[in-house]
């Protein structure tokens, strides 16, 4: 059987975290010629080159961006074996860095992240940004976890993993007189003011498809990236809107809105994210029981 050095992985690993050979000689104490030559040694054991220069930077080659990864979960598991076996605990993680895509209702971000707030030693930080940004960030190891409303597509040049969180129906909400809108639902809805989600995303083209099935004829007055400010808009009586039935008590006391119905067949699905095909992360491991249970509800 043929045997890595592990030094060598060690040291590439370092690099590539540090993103230059003088960084990482400083954090391993070597020297740059020495650390150059060592994973020289590990780039002619695996036949294939590991960096790229760019500029005065290294970046990884495509087999390095593997290498990377492997090397990421070797020492994170050698971390917890010591920890492990000197008696600490392995869930004490310091920090949880979870990206948000823009369009998730925050509401649902917020019970979603709720078991992580309760883990000990644990602080959470919530990055936001589009799909593709965040998946380029979880890639890269900035973070931990991405919160999204719809899964990775096959065939993504980005290797992560779906974990599916569960699914739920939604409820439709308006304010003022829109309210009124409650009496005949759903045949009330046809010509109504509507505030919806932009066109492509996932509770957009479901629905379109709903009311193509129902014969409703929406009037579209806005179209919105943000949730949150959809919301608002529709707490102002500007338009119908809809939110996951799980956070419509939450909707109702924040925005000041009436429910017009609930639609079971319109469902919104949410999906943890992460580089690891098993989760891991004590707290994202909690997010993940917590809303299979809670979802379970909604079905």
């Amino acid at each position: 059987m043929e045997w890595l050095n592990y030094h060598h992985l060690l040291y590439f690993w370092v690099t590539a975290k540090e993103g230059s050979l003088t960084a990482a000689s400083r954090v391993l104490r070597l020297a740059r010629p020495t650390l150059s030559g060592q994973i020289h040694t590990l780039e002619e054991r695996l036949g294939e080159k590991l960096f790229a220069k760019s500029g005065r930077n290294l970046v990884l080659t495509d087999v390095g961006r593997v290498a990377f990864r492997y090397a990421d979960e070797i020492f994170t598991l050698g971390r917890e074996l010591v920890d492990t076996i000197q008696g600490r605990s392995v869930g004490a993680h310091a920090r949880l860095d979870v990206g948000i895509v823009d369009a998730m209702p925050k509401l649902v971000v917020r019970r979603l992240l709720e078991p992580a707030l309760h883990q000990e030693n644990l602080r959470l930080v919530c990055h936001e940004d589009s799909h593709e940004r965040l998946l380029a960030r979880l890639a890269a190891h900035e973070l931990d976890v991405v919160l999204a409303d719809a899964p990775v597509p096959a065939g993504s040049p980005i290797r992560v993993f779906n974990h599916v969180l569960g699914d739920c129906g939604v409820t439709f909400f308006a304010s003022g007189a829109l309210a009124a809108l409650h009496r005949g639902f759903p045949r009330s809805l046809d010509g109504a003011p509507f505030l919806l989600p932009m066109e492509g995303a996932p509770l957009r083209r479901a629905l379109d498809a709903w009311f193509e099935a129902q014969s409703i004829r929406p009037r579209i007055v806005a179209e919105f990236e943000d949730s949150a400010l959809l919301k608002v808009f529709g707490g102002d009586g500007i338009g119908v809107f809809v939110a996951p039935t799980p956070s419509e008590r939450e909707v109702q006391r924040q925005y000041g809105v009436k429910v017009l119905g609930r639609v079971d067949g319109i469902r919104e699905r949410f999906y943890a994210i992460t580089v690891e095909r098993r989760l891991k992360h004590p707290a994202v491991v909690a997010i993940s029981d917590a809303a299979r249970q809670e979802l379970l509800q909604y079905r």
